[in-house]
Protein backbone atom coordinates (compact mmCIF):
# COMPACT_ATOMS: atom_id res chain seq x y z
CA UNK A 1 0.00 0.00 0.00
CA UNK A 2 2.67 2.76 -1.05
CA UNK A 3 5.19 1.64 1.55
CA UNK A 4 7.45 4.74 2.56
CA UNK A 5 11.45 3.63 2.61
CA UNK A 6 13.38 4.04 5.50
CA UNK A 7 14.81 7.56 6.10
CA UNK A 8 11.84 9.19 4.14
CA UNK A 9 10.26 10.54 7.54
CA UNK A 10 8.70 14.29 7.51
CA UNK A 11 8.67 16.65 10.20
CA UNK A 12 6.45 16.65 13.09
CA UNK A 13 5.32 20.23 14.45
CA UNK A 14 7.79 20.59 17.24
CA UNK A 15 8.61 23.54 19.17
CA UNK A 16 8.90 26.54 16.69
CA UNK A 17 12.03 28.83 17.12
CA UNK A 18 11.41 29.34 21.31
CA UNK A 19 13.31 27.79 23.81
CA UNK A 20 11.57 24.85 23.74
CA UNK A 21 12.77 23.98 20.45
CA UNK A 22 16.01 24.68 20.78
CA UNK A 23 16.41 22.61 24.35
CA UNK A 24 14.91 19.35 23.37
CA UNK A 25 16.74 16.73 20.87
CA UNK A 26 13.84 15.68 18.39
CA UNK A 27 13.62 11.83 17.76
CA UNK A 28 14.53 11.44 13.99
CA UNK A 29 12.80 7.94 14.07
CA UNK A 30 9.61 9.24 15.19
CA UNK A 31 9.79 11.79 12.24
CA UNK A 32 10.29 14.80 14.60
CA UNK A 33 11.61 17.86 13.16
CA UNK A 34 11.03 21.21 14.23
CA UNK A 35 8.17 23.20 11.64
CA UNK A 36 9.97 26.54 11.81
CA UNK A 37 7.28 28.62 9.46
CA UNK A 38 4.01 29.84 11.83
CA UNK A 39 2.85 30.72 8.32
CA UNK A 40 2.33 26.95 7.57
CA UNK A 41 0.86 26.33 10.80
CA UNK A 42 -1.39 28.62 10.46
CA UNK A 43 -2.51 27.49 6.49
CA UNK A 44 -2.78 23.87 8.11
CA UNK A 45 -5.42 25.60 10.68
CA UNK A 46 -6.98 27.71 7.91
CA UNK A 47 -7.26 25.28 5.45
CA UNK A 48 -9.15 23.47 7.99
CA UNK A 49 -11.82 25.75 8.01
CA UNK A 50 -12.85 24.98 11.74
CA UNK A 51 -15.96 25.56 13.63
CA UNK A 52 -16.43 26.88 17.23
CA UNK A 53 -18.44 23.65 18.03
CA UNK A 54 -15.59 21.41 16.62
CA UNK A 55 -14.11 18.39 18.27
CA UNK A 56 -10.13 18.11 16.20
CA UNK A 57 -8.46 15.15 16.24
CA UNK A 58 -4.90 16.07 16.12
CA UNK A 59 -2.03 13.61 15.73
CA UNK A 60 1.28 14.20 16.54
CA UNK A 61 1.10 18.06 18.08
CA UNK A 62 5.00 18.31 19.04
CA UNK A 63 4.65 20.91 21.58
CA UNK A 64 1.85 22.33 20.78
CA UNK A 65 2.15 25.24 18.63
CA UNK A 66 -0.47 24.22 15.96
CA UNK A 67 -2.74 22.65 19.43
CA UNK A 68 -2.85 25.94 20.97
CA UNK A 69 -3.63 27.98 17.23
CA UNK A 70 -7.13 25.46 17.14
CA UNK A 71 -7.77 25.31 21.02
CA UNK A 72 -8.61 29.05 20.24
CA UNK A 73 -11.04 28.30 17.49
CA UNK A 74 -12.99 25.42 18.46
CA UNK A 75 -14.79 23.68 20.84
CA UNK A 76 -12.38 20.58 22.06
CA UNK A 77 -8.53 19.58 20.95
CA UNK A 78 -7.73 15.79 21.12
CA UNK A 79 -4.22 14.99 20.68
CA UNK A 80 -2.49 11.79 20.31
CA UNK A 81 0.92 11.70 20.80
CA UNK A 82 3.62 9.08 21.43
CA UNK A 83 6.93 10.89 22.44
CA UNK A 84 5.85 11.48 26.70
CA UNK A 85 8.37 14.22 26.37
CA UNK A 86 6.13 15.97 23.81
CA UNK A 87 3.20 15.19 26.19
CA UNK A 88 5.24 17.15 29.06
CA UNK A 89 5.63 20.35 26.59
CA UNK A 90 2.25 20.05 25.46
CA UNK A 91 0.32 20.02 29.49
CA UNK A 92 2.97 22.38 30.62
CA UNK A 93 2.20 24.93 27.47
CA UNK A 94 -1.77 24.84 28.61
CA UNK A 95 -1.06 24.57 32.58
CA UNK A 96 -3.34 27.36 34.53
CA UNK A 97 -5.14 28.74 30.89
CA UNK A 98 -8.61 28.82 29.37
CA UNK A 99 -7.14 26.39 27.45
CA UNK A 100 -6.18 23.52 29.52
CA UNK A 101 -10.13 22.43 29.83
CA UNK A 102 -10.44 22.16 26.41
CA UNK A 103 -7.54 19.14 26.08
CA UNK A 104 -7.55 16.08 25.94
CA UNK A 105 -4.29 13.38 25.91
CA UNK A 106 -4.28 10.81 24.62
CA UNK A 107 -0.70 9.25 24.67
CA UNK A 108 0.34 6.03 22.31
CA UNK A 109 0.53 5.06 18.94
CA UNK A 110 -2.17 6.63 17.06
CA UNK A 111 -2.10 3.50 15.06
CA UNK A 112 -2.91 1.25 18.13
CA UNK A 113 -5.31 3.63 19.78
CA UNK A 114 -8.68 3.43 19.71
CA UNK A 115 -9.87 7.26 18.16
CA UNK A 116 -12.84 8.61 19.62
CA UNK A 117 -15.57 10.89 18.29
CA UNK A 118 -14.25 13.88 16.38
CA UNK A 119 -15.56 16.20 13.29
CA UNK A 120 -11.83 17.15 11.94
CA UNK A 121 -8.70 15.94 11.94
CA UNK A 122 -5.54 18.14 11.63
CA UNK A 123 -1.85 16.37 11.37
CA UNK A 124 1.62 16.65 10.19
CA UNK A 125 2.00 13.03 10.03
CA UNK A 126 5.28 11.38 10.68
CA UNK A 127 5.71 9.51 7.36
CA UNK A 128 6.24 6.44 8.28
CA UNK A 129 2.46 5.43 9.18
CA UNK A 130 1.34 7.28 6.31
CA UNK A 131 -1.08 4.52 4.72
CA UNK A 132 -1.87 2.89 7.92
CA UNK A 133 -2.86 6.41 8.74
CA UNK A 134 -5.27 6.83 6.16
CA UNK A 135 -7.30 3.65 6.68
CA UNK A 136 -7.83 4.01 10.06
CA UNK A 137 -9.62 7.50 9.69
CA UNK A 138 -11.45 6.23 6.61
CA UNK A 139 -12.70 2.92 8.26
CA UNK A 140 -13.23 4.65 11.65
CA UNK A 141 -16.91 5.76 12.80
CA UNK A 142 -19.00 7.88 13.03
CA UNK A 143 -18.04 9.89 10.09
CA UNK A 144 -15.91 12.86 10.55
CA UNK A 145 -16.09 15.87 8.30
CA UNK A 146 -12.44 15.77 6.85
CA UNK A 147 -9.03 15.83 7.64
CA UNK A 148 -6.43 18.26 6.40
CA UNK A 149 -3.17 16.03 6.59
CA UNK A 150 0.66 16.81 5.56
CA UNK A 151 1.93 13.83 4.13
CA UNK A 152 5.72 12.99 2.06
CA UNK A 153 4.94 14.94 -1.38
CA UNK A 154 5.20 11.55 -3.27
CA UNK A 155 2.61 10.15 -1.07
CA UNK A 156 0.19 12.83 -1.42
CA UNK A 157 0.26 12.77 -5.16
CA UNK A 158 -0.17 8.66 -4.94
CA UNK A 159 -2.98 9.49 -3.11
CA UNK A 160 -4.33 11.65 -5.70
CA UNK A 161 -3.82 10.02 -8.87
CA UNK A 162 -5.81 9.12 -11.48
CA UNK A 163 -5.92 6.17 -14.18
CA UNK A 164 -2.87 6.50 -16.20
CA UNK A 165 -0.88 8.47 -13.75
CA UNK A 166 2.32 7.24 -13.59
CA UNK A 167 1.93 7.14 -9.51
CA UNK A 168 -1.49 5.48 -10.43
CA UNK A 169 -1.35 2.22 -7.57
CA UNK A 170 -3.58 0.56 -5.10
CA UNK A 171 -2.84 3.76 -2.78
CA UNK A 172 -4.68 5.88 -5.07
CA UNK A 173 -7.95 4.19 -5.89
CA UNK A 174 -8.42 2.42 -2.69
CA UNK A 175 -8.48 5.83 -1.24
CA UNK A 176 -10.89 7.32 -4.00
CA UNK A 177 -13.00 4.73 -3.14
CA UNK A 178 -13.94 5.72 0.37
CA UNK A 179 -12.46 9.53 -0.03
CA UNK A 180 -12.53 12.97 -2.31
CA UNK A 181 -9.30 13.46 -2.00
CA UNK A 182 -7.50 17.11 -3.19
CA UNK A 183 -3.97 18.21 -3.25
CA UNK A 184 -4.07 21.71 -0.84
CA UNK A 185 -0.58 23.09 -1.18
CA UNK A 186 3.17 22.86 -1.24
CA UNK A 187 5.29 22.14 1.53
CA UNK A 188 9.40 22.97 1.21
CA UNK A 189 11.78 21.07 3.21
CA UNK A 190 13.39 24.46 4.56
CA UNK A 191 10.01 24.94 6.01
CA UNK A 192 11.53 22.50 8.61
CA UNK A 193 14.74 22.73 11.21
CA UNK A 194 16.38 20.09 10.39
CA UNK A 195 15.65 19.92 6.69
CA UNK A 196 14.29 16.50 6.11
CA UNK A 197 15.33 14.28 3.11
CA UNK A 198 11.99 14.74 1.39
CA UNK A 199 9.48 17.47 0.34
CA UNK A 200 6.13 17.71 1.63
CA UNK A 201 2.07 18.19 0.60
CA UNK A 202 -1.15 19.05 2.50
CA UNK A 203 -4.23 17.10 0.98
CA UNK A 204 -7.44 17.50 2.24
CA UNK A 205 -10.11 13.68 2.50
CA UNK A 206 -12.93 14.02 2.62
CA UNK A 207 -14.88 10.46 3.44
CA UNK A 208 -18.04 9.40 1.20
CA UNK A 209 -21.05 9.50 3.02
CA UNK A 210 -22.80 7.50 3.06
CA UNK A 211 -20.11 4.90 1.85
CA UNK A 212 -19.99 2.84 -1.16
CA UNK A 213 -21.81 -0.06 -0.92
CA UNK A 214 -19.05 -2.37 -0.98
CA UNK A 215 -17.27 -4.97 1.47
CA UNK A 216 -13.55 -3.29 1.60
CA UNK A 217 -11.82 -5.75 1.93
CA UNK A 218 -13.09 -8.08 -0.63
CA UNK A 219 -12.31 -4.67 -2.71
CA UNK A 220 -8.95 -4.47 -1.33
CA UNK A 221 -8.30 -8.16 -1.79
CA UNK A 222 -9.33 -7.38 -5.61
CA UNK A 223 -6.71 -4.50 -6.41
CA UNK A 224 -4.23 -5.64 -4.30
CA UNK A 225 -3.74 -8.89 -7.39
CA UNK A 226 -4.73 -6.54 -9.60
CA UNK A 227 -1.81 -3.69 -8.82
CA UNK A 228 1.32 -6.50 -7.75
CA UNK A 229 1.78 -5.94 -11.83
CA UNK A 230 -0.33 -2.74 -12.77
CA UNK A 231 1.75 -2.74 -16.15
CA UNK A 232 0.87 -6.66 -17.38
CA UNK A 233 -2.89 -7.25 -18.81
CA UNK A 234 -5.33 -8.40 -16.08
CA UNK A 235 -4.68 -11.97 -17.44
CA UNK A 236 -1.10 -12.40 -17.02
CA UNK A 237 -1.78 -11.20 -13.37
CA UNK A 238 -4.17 -13.62 -12.75
CA UNK A 239 -2.69 -16.51 -14.00
CA UNK A 240 0.30 -16.60 -11.31
CA UNK A 241 0.53 -20.03 -9.82
CA UNK A 242 0.45 -17.64 -6.05
CA UNK A 243 -3.24 -16.10 -6.85
CA UNK A 244 -4.84 -18.76 -8.60
CA UNK A 245 -4.06 -21.12 -5.51
CA UNK A 246 -5.33 -18.40 -3.69
CA UNK A 247 -8.60 -18.04 -5.73
CA UNK A 248 -9.02 -21.47 -5.29
CA UNK A 249 -8.92 -21.91 -1.89
CA UNK A 250 -11.23 -18.56 -1.13
CA UNK A 251 -13.95 -20.38 -3.85
CA UNK A 252 -13.65 -23.74 -1.88
CA UNK A 253 -14.04 -22.14 1.40
CA UNK A 254 -17.11 -20.40 -0.06
CA UNK A 255 -18.35 -23.27 -1.72
CA UNK A 256 -18.55 -24.99 1.90
CA UNK A 257 -20.06 -22.20 4.15
CA UNK A 258 -22.81 -22.42 1.47
CA UNK A 259 -23.20 -26.19 1.51
CA UNK A 260 -22.37 -26.87 -1.96
CA UNK A 261 -19.54 -29.38 -3.49
CA UNK A 262 -17.10 -28.45 -5.68
CA UNK A 263 -17.03 -30.48 -9.19
CA UNK A 264 -13.75 -33.35 -9.06
CA UNK A 265 -12.94 -31.63 -12.58
CA UNK A 266 -12.80 -27.73 -11.15
CA UNK A 267 -10.56 -25.57 -12.83
CA UNK A 268 -9.65 -22.37 -11.14
CA UNK A 269 -7.72 -21.18 -14.19
CA UNK A 270 -10.80 -21.89 -16.80
CA UNK A 271 -13.70 -20.02 -14.49
CA UNK A 272 -10.82 -16.95 -14.23
CA UNK A 273 -10.25 -16.89 -17.62
CA UNK A 274 -13.93 -17.01 -18.19
CA UNK A 275 -14.82 -14.21 -15.92
CA UNK A 276 -12.07 -12.13 -17.45
CA UNK A 277 -13.27 -12.86 -20.83
CA UNK A 278 -17.21 -12.28 -20.66
CA UNK A 279 -16.36 -9.21 -18.80
CA UNK A 280 -14.06 -7.66 -21.20
CA UNK A 281 -11.31 -6.85 -18.97
CA UNK A 282 -8.88 -10.15 -19.89
CA UNK A 283 -6.49 -7.60 -21.83
CA UNK A 284 -6.99 -4.53 -19.57
CA UNK A 285 -4.33 -3.31 -17.23
CA UNK A 286 -4.83 -1.70 -13.46
CA UNK A 287 -2.98 1.48 -14.15
CA UNK A 288 -5.88 2.77 -16.41
CA UNK A 289 -8.63 1.19 -14.67
CA UNK A 290 -10.51 3.42 -12.72
CA UNK A 291 -13.43 2.60 -9.63
CA UNK A 292 -16.03 1.72 -12.15
CA UNK A 293 -13.85 -0.86 -13.78
CA UNK A 294 -12.93 -2.31 -10.31
CA UNK A 295 -16.52 -2.64 -9.08
CA UNK A 296 -17.61 -4.43 -12.34
CA UNK A 297 -15.02 -6.74 -12.27
CA UNK A 298 -15.89 -7.58 -8.60
CA UNK A 299 -19.23 -7.77 -9.66
CA UNK A 300 -18.39 -10.18 -12.42
CA UNK A 301 -16.20 -12.71 -10.09
CA UNK A 302 -19.02 -12.07 -7.18
CA UNK A 303 -21.34 -13.59 -9.64
CA UNK A 304 -19.15 -16.31 -10.47
CA UNK A 305 -18.71 -17.33 -7.17
CA UNK A 306 -15.34 -15.95 -6.74
CA UNK A 307 -14.59 -14.02 -3.75
CA UNK A 308 -11.17 -11.98 -2.20
CA UNK A 309 -11.76 -12.76 1.55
Amino acid sequence: MGKIKDGKKKGREGGGEGKTGQAMQFNHALGQHILKNPLIVQALVDKSALRNTDTVLEIGPGTGNMTVKMLDKVKRVIACELDPRMVAELQKRVQGSHYQSKLQILVGDVIKTELPFFDVCVANVPYQISSPLVFKLLLHRPFFRCAVLMFQREFAQRLVAQPGDKLYCRLSINTQLLARVDHLMKVGKNNFRPPPKVESSVVRIEPRNPPPPINFKEWDGLTRICFVRKNKTLSAGFNTTGVLLLMEKNYKVQKSVQGEEVPQDFNIKALVDEVLQSSGFKEKRARTMDIDDFMKLLHAFNSAGIHFV
